[in-house]
């Protein structure tokens, strides 16, 4: 097994299978989105058509949404798995909350809590998103004003509690929009069941990774990870690369590489973030050109599914430069990547 060719194949990256990003989102389970903009390109860079429109229709239409859920990080999950994945990971993402408030001073009293749920969800009642601006000014007229820094903390918990979630997508800034409204009702497996659809589908999109990356990737202990590893039984194979017990799912594809591919990969990209174990695909001396210590992911460039070099969306030609001696990228392929970016965010 070629484990780099494998993760290409896995994560969407070659021959993908799908037409819809909601399905894409659904296939991962979920899919980082720190960047507000690079998410809808590593959204649709894994669909057979990218097209930005096509995702923002599926955003809108709250069948992809936007939340804060493993690792108390942005996510993107599909409507039909919030539910499930937010009663699976919330308490350990709201322990890494209280952990971030404690070290900012800031408490927040159950009673508070409450009362300002209560009014956010009267003020959203009905209308399709708001903007966190709309909410501060909605709590002023009701005779309550707190600092930008404690009403985003208010929000984050209004998520872990499942009452707001992402709304309709906007240029530049997060739209909210009530859960109730949003994603509505839907079907919960039960927690034993949650946990092994959890990690069927962080495997199959991911494989072949460790049990240290899903351990990394869930945010959940490491007892919980074993467990859902342990329900799928005979649906993961483990393979050893590099002296490591690497777990590879059975509808792993194995074919649909061919050498010459040549990706801008978005930063925060599952290719990377979605593992401890990235020296697969990321020598250990470049690895600060690909993220930093405090956990920023930059714009990367991989050919044949190593990363090399950085890009720049801003820039008109996406600013490519290679950082691993010795690679000289293919000018076609490259010149058909950046017009396949390009093209995706006016279709």
């Amino acid at each position: 097994m070629n484990p780099v060719s494998a993760r290409l194949l896995s994560q969407q990256l070659v021959a993908p299978e799908f037409k819809d990003p909601a399905d894409v989102v659904a296939w991962f389970g979920a899919m980082q989105a720190q960047e507000y903009k690079a998410m809808r390109w590593a959204v649709t860079m894994r669909t057979r058509k990218p097209s930005f429109k096509a995702f923002e229709k599926a955003f809108n239409e709250g069948r992809i949404i936007r939340t804060h859920l493993l690792r108390t990080t942005w996510q993107l999950v599909a409507r039909e798995d919030f539910p499930w994945m937010l009663a699976l990971c919330r308490n350990k993402a709201l322990a890494g909350l209280r952990g971030w408030m404690h070290s900012n001073g800031i408490d927040i009293p159950d009673a508070e809590k409450g009362r300002i749920q209560e009014l956010f969800a009267e003020y959203m009642a009905g209308k399709r998103c708001v903007l966190k601006e709309d909410l501060d000014l909605a709590l002023k007229e009701k005779g309550i004003a707190m600092e930008d820094h404690r009403l985003s903390y208010h929000l984050r918990l209004a998520e872990f509690d499942g009452l707001v979630c992402s709304g309709d997508l906007h240029p530049t800034k997060r739209t909210l929009a009530l859960v109730s409204e949003k994603v509505g009702p839907q079907p919960q497996p039960a927690p034993d069941e949650a946990l092994a659809l959890f990690a069927r589908k962080y495997f199959r999109s991911h494989s072949p990774a460790t049990l240290e990356d899903f351990v990394w990737w869930s945010g959940l202990n490491i007892s919980d990870c074993r467990s859902g590893i342990a329900a799928l039984g005979d649906e993961l194979a483990v393979v050893r690369h590099q002296g490591k017990e690497f777990y590879c799912h059975r509808d792993a594809r194995t074919r649909g590489f061919r050498r010459g591919t040549l990706l801008l990969i978005p930063a925060f990209d599952e290719y990377l973030i979605g593992y401890k174990s990235r020296h697969v695909v990321l020598h250990p001396h470049h690895a600060a050109k690909a993220h930093n210590q405090s956990g920023l992911f930059y714009n990367v460039v991989a050919l044949d599914g190593e990363i090399v070099g950085n890009w720049r969306p801003t820039q008109a030609d996406c600013g490519i430069s290679i950082f691993k001696e010795g690679v000289t990228l293919p000018e076609e392929t490259l010149r058909k990547e950046i017009d396949r970016y390009k093209l995706a965010q006016k279709r």
